[in-house]
């Protein structure tokens, strides 16, 4: 009965009442006045009949009616009121006919604000209804530096491809991902049929979502955890799930969206120290580990492979007795989903994947198969299913970077990158900051390897530095010379200076000693739920071999900074920092955190050259730009 109906309408909204003041929140209605009373500093435009979704109705235009409202649009007003006789007459007409005049509403940071049709809207959010038609005018603030206001801008150009207005982000750059994720181009409108499958999709997993605590979790939206979700299987992939295996996945993946609000992890920069045995006196001959090892090319055509394969190489040596190891090479991201099924399929036990294109495809797997332990080499890709290992390249390329300023003798340097990618933009910095420590007056020219319509030897022609940091190392087969550090010379000739080195080995040697011994399982602490790996010099993760033939004083340094560095005594991200626009990034007697580092997106102000943005990439190295690219 409407009667009823409000009286129990009323007892929500005092219950909420209540809560809000003993938090000290506001237990009424949002008044758009009021927050538009500090700024004028905005402008209107008309948005016509728009479908509002209502539980982003939060508030009243102006303050008239906001009091008699909860801060839930429930009423709080005695049922004996005039106010809860129309909003009892307004119950009965929803119950009979169903309610379809459309309110007038204000929206302001995709958050709206009822003029006229406040008791229209309390009626519906209380029978449950999705939405309410409305005549819409949008108030649009100026463009500032505030991340909200950037996020709003970004959001009304997506909505003017899609009148999509029921999904939020908290971070920047989501709704030009979620338009590339559904498979439109960036200036793509949407089609009827696209509006309604998208619709379908994302309430049936905010409905899941929803039910299973998702509405509590804090920090993130539904957007939010929608996005990740279809990132990771992939939005045409989804439309054709049913509804239970929609749920079945949305249940698997939720302790991820925990992850995303709590942003738990324990990042791990020391490794336990080794153990000088094994279990193969221990377990049985039928126990032994199977590992593999999946690599995006070839050792013999990729330095990156061929130093992951060292390291394989280098457990199987050190585990003869309890470690099998198998290597599947020159996978692609069409591929890699049935490779790991294979290397499940053929019984092993411990899955590296050694990309950080392969890493929705090892969490997809590590997430359908708890019982197999998968890791990925990426950094800044935290999850709860699975792992990630990664090197602290920066320490070596800041030793790098002194030697190339000692050794520069007309302060011309260059950097040869190859994806703008987390961990990448710190290695460029650690190199720009060393050789600034021992030639103030070098400059480096920061060159991309990835770019299309670039060539990298001709640019460097063009610049005749004194020295070059190219990759890190080369493949035997390539018989090149063109790796590490390196001097050139007018005649062409090159002098390799030093080279870092991945010592892999070493690094999957203490992981595999962790799954033998039992400790892989309890070293998972109970104020983390994701583990990363992120070892250094310290943890002879890298290390760097340098030419006998260098000055006596920069092989001093050379060792000196190793010294330091791995001793925890000095660390290359300390000090005052500045970067290209003049910005004081780092203070004197300070050090950039660890998340500082590795979530760098800018440069050096020693450096000559950008960042570049995803549209100049050449295709292949896309897929790595999307995964882990800082823009």
């Amino acid at each position: 009965m409407p009667y009823s109906d409000y009286v129990k309408a009323s007892k929500i909204g005092k219950k909420d009442y209540q809560s809000k003041v003993l938090k000290g929140q506001l237990p009424t209605l949002e008044v758009l006045d009021d927050i538009l009373h500090s700024t004028r500093d905005y402008h209107e435009v008309s948005l016509g009949l728009v479908n509002i979704p209502l539980d982003q109705i939060v508030g009243t235009k102006t303050s008239g009616r906001s009091n008699s409202f909860s801060s839930n649009f429930m009423p709080i007003l005695d049922v004996h009121t005039e106010f809860a006789s129309k909003w009892i007459a307004l119950s009965k007409y929803q119950e009979e006919e169903g309610i379809a005049d459309p309110i007038i509403a204000y929206e302001y940071m995709n958050k709206f604000y009822v003029l006229e049709g406040n008791k229209r809207v309390s009626v519906l959010k209380y029978y449950g209804a999705a939405s309410i038609m409305g005549t819409v005018t949008r108030i649009i603030p100026k463009l500032t530096d505030d991340i909200n206001v950037r996020i709003y801008y970004e959001f009304m150009d997506f909505y003017a491809l899609s009148e999509i207005n029921y999904i939020n982000f908290t971070q920047l750059g989501s709704y030009q991902k979620l338009q590339s994720t559904v498979g439109k181009e960036p200036d793509e409108q949407w089609s009827s049929n696209d509006k309604m499958d998208f619709r379908s999709l994302f309430l049936s997993f905010k409905s899941i979502y929803i039910s299973l605590g998702g509405n509590k979790l804090e920090h993130i939206t539904d957007g939010d955890a929608f996005l990740a979700f279809i990132s990771l299987y992939g939005y045409k992939d989804l439309l054709e799930k049913t509804d239970s295996e929609l749920k079945e996945l949305v249940s698997s993946n939720y302790s991820e969206f925990e992850l995303m609000s709590t942003q738990k992890v324990d990042l791990r920069m020391t490794a336990s120290p080794k153990k000088s045995f094994t279990l193969s006196k221990l377990l049985p001959s039928d126990k032994k580990l199977k590992v593999a090892f999946i690599y995006e090319k070839t050792p013999v055509s990729s330095s990156w492979t061929y130093s992951h394969e060292l390291g394989r190489l280098h457990v199987e040596e050190t585990f003869p007795d309890d470690v099998k190891t198998v290597y599947y090479d020159n996978i692609d991201g069409g591929t890699i989903d049935d490779t790991i099924k294979k290397a499940i399929d053929d019984g092993c036990n411990v899955i590296f994947t050694t990309s950080p294109t392969f890493s929705n495809a090892s969490l997809k797997a590590a997430i359908a198969t708890p019982k197999i332990t998968i890791l990925n080499c990426s950094l800044h890709d935290p999850h709860t299913s699975m792992r990630t290992y990664y090197s602290r390249m920066y320490e070596a390329k800041f030793i790098m970077g002194a030697i190339a300023g000692a050794m520069s003798e007309h302060d011309r340097i260059v950097y040869i990158a190859d994806y703008p990618i987390y961990g990448t933009i710190a290695n460029i910095n650690a190199f720009a900051l060393g050789a600034k420590m021992t030639n103030p007056r070098a400059r480096i020219h920061l060159l991309w390897s990835c770019l299309k319509d670039k060539n990298v030897r001709e640019q460097i022609e063009a610049i005749k530095p004194d020295c070059v940091s190219d990759q890190d190392l080369s493949v035997p087969e390539a018989g090149t010379r063109y790796y590490g550090l390196y001097q050139l010379f007018d005649d062409g000739n090159i002098w390799n200076l030093a080279i870092p080195i991945y010592n892999w080995g070493d690094f999957y040697e203490q992981l595999i000693q962790a799954i033998l011994d039992g400790t892989w399982k309890s070293d998972i602490t109970k104020n983390s739920q994701a583990i990363n790996y992120w070892w250094g010099l310290a943890e002879n993760a890298i290390e760097i071999i340098y030419s006998q033939w260098l000055p006596d004083g920069t092989k001093r340094l050379i060792e000196l900074l190793t010294h330091t560095i791995t001793s925890g005594d000095f660390n290359p991200f300390s000090g005052v920092i500045y970067s290209q626009d003049k910005t004081i990034r780092n203070k004197e007697h300070q050090t950039l955190s660890a998340n500082d580092i590795i979530t760098m997106d800018w440069l050096s102000d020693n450096i000559i050259g950008e960042i570049p943005v995803f549209d100049e990439l050449k295709e292949q190295a896309k897929p790595v730009a999307i995964q882990q690219g800082v823009k």
